[in-house]
């Protein structure tokens, strides 16, 4: 199994870092991120856009996985789906993976969003089911 730092080293990815994600929380099969919102990741109605959204279902849910991979197997998106429930409003986005079925080649994951809204309340934005292809490091 991947250690904590190898998942925190897959959540570095320089696509999340120009996002500004961060990681809340690593266990085998589940990890939590958090995305603080400015405005750079708005839409033009004011929401944090559905590409943010996805990517953090998306990522988050390859990190979950990560954490039961050895250090010669990476997983890699072959799919995903995101269910926007509501629009994306808040200081914060949590998005909290979990591996549902663990695979030798193919693995499912669930991702849920939710938007934080600074005075400790949060609500269900997202929810993504995302396959995950198990491939050798190269």
């Amino acid at each position: 199994m991947a250690d904590q730092d190898q998942v925190r080293t897959l959540m570095q990815a320089p696509f999340l870092r120009l996002l500004g994600v961060e990681v809340d929380s690593i266990e085998p099969g589940r990890v939590v991120s958090r995305l603080p919102v400015r405005e750079e990741l708005n839409q033009q109605n004011g929401y944090v856009h559905a590409g943010a959204v996805g990517t953090l279902a998306d990522h988050t849910a390859g990190a979950a996985c990560g954490t039961l991979l050895d250090d010669g197997h990476m997983p890699l998106t072959a799919e995903f789906k995101v269910n926007l429930l509501r629009p994306a409003l808040g200081v914060a986005l949590v998005c909290e993976a979990t591996v549902l079925k663990m695979g030798k080649t193919l693995t499912v994951a669930e991702s849920e969003v939710f938007a934080e809204d600074g005075n400790g309340g949060r609500k269900l934005i997202a929810k993504a089911t995302v396959t995950l292809a198990i491939v050798a490091v190269r």
